[in-house]
């Protein structure tokens, strides 16, 4: 039998599917306007010389350069732990979080999230008050007589991973906790129903089921520490150096664009590499907490074998790993310890900046509100704060406009085209940071956009699509489409749906979408630093200036000013989710 479509019908297909990728239209446009073209620019730069010419010299010079293979294996180095003892140190706290009920994690989840979204320059900056010579953890041991001539933990490699850990730790465990959530207790309790105790259960079903989540939290923590300059420029020495920081100075120091775009070139590769290398092996799917996610292959028979005998080994008692497989109070314990060390640097900030010192020293010295005073009063202050403020709200808005169409694309797409879809959404948080701001600076140069709030808004709006893209296609999973069905049989056209249907039933999910795309450009500064031109500073690039060149209590007032921020953004949404369902449960 023919399945071969007729003239007419042929013709009529393309207009069937044409709409199903209406919604992410203006999203597609944008991504390829300010993503992949300046991407795309990146690599003809670093290959292409002055008379237009293919090249490799820079490539060349880069092989002959024992300082870059120095800090290519720092940066392979640094990133590859940074995500190994991420993902090693947050395991226990997202096991413990997914065997909580949903209230109780909900309230767990809020002293993770705060940490989580406050800003890299104030966590760095709250290291260095703890972590320097006289800083609060060597004041305190000298004091107490357990070191006589103590020596700085930052800069240093320890105060880098320190740093580095604790800014990746959170990011981790969330994207560990929805795959764990997942896993269905029944085929736990089969596994003990038929003999293997709780240990043995873990490791040969638990863990497997897992696996993905792992994967995921392994591969962003990973890719996001390829990109980093803030930790190690500030904490660490001219040794911890990752290439990041010299695209910065190949740029900022030795005005040698082509450098830079080979240096970016570079981290591009790997990075993708590394993504490539990830979806084979678990799939794109686990990056947005689908709990159906899977590794690609079986588990061996070797592999099997191992877990199960792991798991005997800490059932009978022997096993250092017996209280992870456990519902025991010691899980708690290290859950509790974990997220107070995560706010240890939050709550530093906050006596250092009501100092009444020029100088920034533990104990603070008095009580005085003129760093405060110094930042509400200052001209320079008042603009970097005003800036940051408005270009988030609009990159909020703007990115999860056209998030929320991508999102509503992929559910009505057909499944071959699912995938490349959704990898191409996902693409700026897969390429390092980094890569987009010095691709957007050159794209920006020519268009007169460096120094404008406009090219902020749009680099930030890039950065923030994939955020909201994975809220979204999260919600949209758990919507009840016979809704959506009805309205449609009742004459409703695509836009009144979604605008009476869609999303007021996902207005939580639209909430936490633009909360997620504000924080992120609220504290975005690698965009900032390329994008601003230096005239037109955001807050976190005023912060950054002046860290290089004085920490001063200034800096704590303005700290504790973004933690303010960033923690009503966060806590006002759950406290108001709280109060809603307490007053339902009181009707």
């Amino acid at each position: 039998m023919s399945s071969s479509l007729s003239p007419g019908a042929a013709k009529r297909a393309p207009r069937k599917r044409l709409p199903a990728w209406l919604p992410a239209l203006p999203c597609f446009v944008f991504l390829i306007c300010f993503f992949c073209v300046p991407v795309v620019e990146i690599l003809q730069t670093g290959i292409v010389n002055a008379d237009g010419h293919a090249t490799l010299d820079q490539f060349r010079r880069m092989t002959s350069d024992l300082v870059f293979a120095k800090v290519l294996g720092n940066t392979f180095l640094i990133s590859g732990l940074t995500a190994l003892l991420s993902v090693l140190l947050g395991f226990p706290v997202a096991y413990f979080l997914s065997q909580l009920s949903d209230r109780f994690r909900e309230r767990w989840m809020i002293w993770i999230m705060v940490p989580f979204w406050t800003s890299y320059l104030v966590k760095t900056f709250a290291w260095i008050l703890v972590l320097s010579k006289t800083g609060i953890l060597l004041t305190l041991a000298a004091s107490l007589g357990l070191v006589d001539d103590p020596n700085a933990l930052a800069p240093s490699m320890t105060g880098v991973m320190i740093g580095m850990v604790h800014a990746m730790l959170p990011l981790a465990v969330i994207n560990m906790l929805p795959i764990m959530r997942g896993v269905n207790a029944q085929l736990l309790q089969a596994a003990e129903t038929l003999g293997a105790n709780r240990s043995v259960a873990f490791f040969s079903v638990f863990l497997p089921m897992a696996a993905p989540g792992i994967a995921a939290a392994g591969l962003l923590v990973f890719i996001t520490s390829l990109g980093f300059f803030i930790l190690p420029a500030l904490l660490g020495t001219p040794k911890e150096t990752m290439v990041a920081q010299m695209v910065i100075s190949a740029i900022n120091d030795l005005f040698n664009l082509p450098y830079a775009a080979a240096l970016s070139t570079v981290l591009l590769i790997f990075a993708v590499a590394v993504f490539i290398l990830y979806d084979k092996l678990v799939g794109l799917s686990s990056l947005s907490g689908d709990t159906r996610a899977a590794p690609r292959k079986n588990s061996s028979a070797v592999a099997t074998a191992l877990l199960i005998g792991i798991g005997r080994l800490c059932g009978s008692g022997y096993g250092a790993a017996g209280p992870v497989v456990r519902k025991v109070k010691g899980l708690k314990l290290y859950s509790v310890v974990a997220v107070a060390l995560l706010s240890l640097p939050i709550i530093v900030v906050f006596p250092i900046a009501f100092t009444n010192s020029p100088f920034l020293s533990f104990p603070p010295q008095g009580f005085s509100l003129r760093w405060f005073e110094s930042f509400i009063f200052s001209p320079v202050w008042q603009a970097s704060f005003l800036r940051s403020f408005g270009v988030a709200i609009v990159t909020a808005l703007a990115s999860t406009a056209l998030g929320i169409g991508a999102a509503l694309a992929l559910t009505r797409l057909p499944p071959r085209w699912t995938k490349p879809v959704f990898a191409f959404l996902l693409a700026p948080l897969i390429v390092p940071r980094i890569v987009v701001a010095v691709g957007l600076f050159y794209l920006f140069s020519r268009m007169g956009l460096v120094g404008t709030d406009l090219g902020l808004t749009i680099g930030h709006t890039v950065l923030a699509i994939p955020y909201v893209v994975v809220t979204m296609a999260a919600a949209l999973k758990r919507f009840d489409w016979r809704l959506d069905d009805a309205a449609r049989i009742l004459g409703a056209s695509a836009f009144a749906r979604l605008r009476t249907i869609q999303l007021p039933m996902m207005i939580g999910s639209v909430a936490a979408a633009l909360q997620m795309a504000f924080i992120i450009s609220f504290d975005e500064l690698t965009i900032a630093i390329f994008v601003s031109g230096g005239m037109k500073n955001t807050l976190p690039k005023q912060m950054w200036d002046d860290m290089i060149l004085q920490v001063n209590p200034t800096l704590a007032a303005v700290s504790l000013v973004m933690v303010i921020v960033i923690a009503l953004l966060i806590l006002l949404p759950a406290f108001y989710k709280m109060a809603r369902r307490r007053a339902h449960a009181a009707h």
